[in-house]
């Protein structure tokens, strides 16, 4: 997976990431999220990996989310 796929936001807010996973899917962009987030308390990052093919499309796709 590290060769394929790049990380393209992080987010501390799970909803958030969740709506940018939800319109990456719609427009037809796969999406994995990994939870980097202490599993207690919650503190941490949830990151946002693309295919390494989508990242411009990706990216250009949130851009108001990740910005």
């Amino acid at each position: 997976m590290e060769e394929e796929w790049v990380i393209i936001a992080s987010f501390s807010d799970e909803v958030r990431c969740q709506m940018a996973v939800d319109i990456l899917e719609g427009a037809d962009i796969d999406a994995v999220v990994i939870d980097r987030r202490d599993s207690m308390y919650k503190i941490g990052e949830l990151d946002l990996f693309v295919h390494r093919d989508f990242v411009i499309v990706a990216k250009q796709t949130l851009k108001e989310i990740i910005s």
